[in-house]
């Protein structure tokens, strides 16, 4: 809901209330916090009311820009703290001095041509700022409510009316003044294979900036973070969350003034940026999303997760449930024909797979990562009747078909490369850089856009094709395209192109198929890419452990439904860690379910577990996909705590990554129920391979057997033992508290209601409310 009276802005959402006035022409932040009935929000305002002695103000006014909270603040009038832009001006100058002057509230979502927005029931409001000096340079500020969520998404927009160009060297979508400033700011930060682990830092005097300037969202840095309160948890404390809907570049900063106020801000990373913006031109800026808990990092996850599920996830696979992947990548790499992927399909089939998608190798002369790359037709010698018919063979097994495309770069070892070199990012007189021997496509250029959209259209309409993973694995350098005369425009004309064969291809021309993006796992996992793909490949790291700290960032800002997570084999590929199978299947239940291995590989009673965790995850999926999830608070640093809840249903999982000796008690809390209900609590059943017990076997065998001997050996490959299984009826208020678990082993003997959870080792509980009917 948005009011305004005497042009004081009032926007609530469900649990949040924002308020700002106009003083002096100037946007006044008043508050962003819990909802609240005042209508005088004077108690609010900072009171700043005579000068101190360094401080900057125009002639006649008793309004410090410096020492008040602003909505937005220019330069060289005043305020000297971080800038949300910078703009060089018709005069020559960096100053710029915008001030109130109209204002509109629309009663639907802002949308703009150029990029993707939140859309859904929203209200909508618009401020209209303009300079002071050139007042046909409009700024215009957008701020829209979506009240069930308690988010706000904030964008400007600039519009040049003036005779002359004016240059954008930096324009960030929002800007948050705070009169408190003890905060810590939670950044996901990483690389390849280890995205989005959690950092936290405390805002001392200074800026802490948290970006990317690989060309897209990057595995480096997150464009999602939060501000927390010193001292807040997942159940308690202020937290403040913001992400921005955008792919590309972004910079985000939060800064500590000398007079201990925080600002905040969001938006494009001004690195290698500078935009012409000509006489009757405007310059949109992608929107920021922003939400405010008071009950600690748990809220504001429910908010987020529930903006994304609704406002920005859209089109035939919103809310819809997703399928059980088998992929290949991982159980034959580049090596197979057509024989081994029927053969991995059908495997698939037993177990109740629901859908086979080949990966990367099908097409051109593609045996290695070194040549083939944009080359988009069959590689008939490994798939003699092309994609069509290993479609169909999939499809007469009962499961969908999905495909492989990395269709914005190009290896310099291809047809494509020969054909057209200067289609691809390079400079002229540099030599090439490589990155997974292939180089981008330059997506500001029509041509370009125009053959990856028809060429993906081509294979897309010669077969059933019914999901699509869309990589891109590598970072942009050398940026530089000859159709452009301003090259700092270079990085975000990229993203815009992007978007716009994005759009055509998956919104369009194939709107039924489900589209997955990848980018060397979570090098672009945003929310500008959840417009197009409902979900992505997390990480190109399968290892559960590994999993843990990606999947546990990366849920404080997106919801499971979003989250690619694969059963893979163990030893596990990037770490050589071996993990039980039903710790890889208790994490990546988590989220969108898949497998990446060769059944074949594995043991009977291993593919009998795998078609047990199948049918379970099936029975329970919505609650895994769509449930609300929390995360729990743990004693030990080790053991980790992810709960799903949704129709009176709760998936707990518990992870353990290394085991210690003689560790006390384990227990299992549930905050949230109902104190005076009860509640069944039941341990998912899961089995140990016996081999796990090496030389210890012989302590429970009535007689002498080798560990790696025959007999032991083919025991193991057709039985395992059941791990212990715990079964309780519990009130809410005992779970809130927290039960005891049965206990773990400890070296010292063996029962059958021993936890045998070791290094890598976690259960998995279900938790129902009982009806007394």
């Amino acid at each position: 809901m948005i009011r305004e009276k005497d042009l004081l802005f009032r926007l609530d959402t469900k649990d949040t209330t924002y308020a700002f006035r106009i003083t002096e022409g100037y946007p006044e932040h008043l508050y962003y916090g819990r909802r609240i009935v005042d209508d005088d929000f004077s108690a609010m305002a900072l009171k700043n009311t005579i000068d101190l002695g360094s401080t900057v103000k125009e002639e006649g006014s008793k309004f410090f820009l410096e020492r008040n909270l602003l909505e937005y603040s220019g330069i060289g009038r005043g305020d000297y703290r971080h800038s949300p832009i910078e703009l060089l001006m018709p005069d020559g100058t960096f100053v710029s001095d915008f001030v109130y002057e109209s204002h509109i509230i629309y009663d639907t979502a802002y949308a703009t041509e150029s990029m993707p927005t939140a859309y859904g029931e929203a209200n909508t409001l618009e401020i209209t700022l303009a300079d002071k000096k050139f007042s046909d340079l409009k700024l215009k500020m957008n701020y829209v409510v979506f009240e069930e969520c308690n988010v706000i998404c904030r964008n400007v927009e600039l519009v040049n009316l003036c005779d002359g160009p004016v240059y954008i060297r930096k324009l960030m979508s929002m800007m948050l003044d705070l009169a408190e400033a003890n905060y810590d700011m939670l950044t996901l930060d990483g690389d390849w294979g280890k995205e989005a682990h959690e950092h936290k830092r405390f805002l001392e005097s200074g800026i802490l900036v948290n970006e990317s300037t690989v060309g897209a969202s990057s595995n480096k840095h997150n464009p999602a973070f939060a501000l927390l309160e010193q001292g807040a948890d997942y159940e308690r404390g202020k937290v403040y969350g913001f992400n921005l809907i955008y792919s590309g570049n972004h910079y985000s900063a939060a800064e500590r003034s000398t007079f201990d106020t925080a600002r905040v801000m969001t938006g494009i990373n001004p690195h290698c940026f500078l935009w012409k913006l000509s006489k009757g031109e405007k310059f949109v800026t992608p929107e920021a999303v922003m939400t405010y808990s008071h009950t600690g990092l748990n809220t504001m996850m429910a908010n987020m997760h529930s903006f994304v599920n609704e406002h920005i996830v859209r089109g035939e696979h919103k809310n819809a449930d997703r399928p059980i992947v088998l992929n290949n990548w991982e159980a034959t790499f580049f090596n197979f024909n057509r024989s081994k992927i029927l053969a991995l399909a059908r495997s698939a089939k037993k177990l109740g797979i629901e859908m086979f998608v080949l990966d990367d190798g099908w097409f051109g002369k593609r045996n290695s990562d070194t040549a083939g790359l944009g080359d988009w037709v069959e590689n008939r010698k490994k798939l003699p009747g092309g994609i069509r018919s290993i479609a169909k063979a999939v499809n007469r097994m009962g499961m969908k078909f999905g495909l492989w495309f990395e269709p914005e770069c190009v290896n310099p070892d291809s047809d494509l490369y020969r054909a057209h070199p200067d289609w691809a990012v390079s400079i002229e007189g540099r030599s090439l850089t490589l990155g997974r021997n292939q180089l981008v496509l330059d997506l500001t250029r029509r041509e370009v856009r125009e053959y990856i959209i028809e060429s993906v259209d081509r294979v897309l309409r010669s077969s059933n094709i019914e999901y699509v993973k869309w990589d891109y694995n590598r970072h942009i350098s050398d940026m530089y395209s000859a159709t452009l005369s301003q090259q700092g425009e270079f990085f975000h004309r990229y993203i815009l192109g992007l978007y716009e064969v994005l759009d055509e291809i998956f919104n369009k021309r194939h709107p039924k198929i489900l589209f997955e993006s990848c980018s060397s796992g979570g090098n672009r996992f945003d929310l500008g890419m959840l417009c197009y793909s409902p979900q992505i490949w997390t990480s190109d790291n399968t290892d559960p452990i590994e999993r843990l700290d990606i999947q546990g960032g990366i849920y404080n800002f997106y919801p499971q439904s979003t989250v690619s997570a694969h059963v893979s084999m163990a030893p596990h590929a990037q770490t050589l860690r071996d993990t039980p199978i039903s710790t890889r299947f208790n994490v990546a239940a988590f989220g969108v379910l898949g497998y990446e291995l060769d059944f074949g590989e594995l043991t009977p009673a291993e593919r009998r577990q795998v078609k047990e965790q199948i049918a379970f995850y099936k029975a329970n999926r919505r609650i895994f996909q769509y449930g609300q999830l929390k995360k729990v608070k743990l004693k030990n640093t080790d053991e980790i705590s992810w709960q799903i809840r949704k129709d009176g249903v709760v998936m707990a999982g518990l992870y353990q990554k290394y085991k210690t000796a003689c560790p006390g008690r384990d227990s299992l809390s549930v905050p949230g129920l109902d104190d005076g209900k009860l509640y069944s609590v039941e341990s998912n059943g899961q089995y140990l391979r016996i081999a796990r017990f090496g030389g210890l076997i012989k302590h429970i065998t009535p007689i002498y057997l080798r560990p790696d001997g025959f007999i032991l050996r083919t025991v193991n490959k057709y039985f395992a033992m059941m791990d212990g299984k715990e079964n309780y009826t519990v009130s809410g208020a005992a779970l809130s508290e927290g039960i005891n678990l049965a206990m773990q082993y400890e070296g010292s003997g063996y029962d059958p209601n021993l936890r045998i959870l070791g290094d890598f080792g976690s259960n998995l509980y279900i938790i129902k409310e009982i009806d007394n009917g």
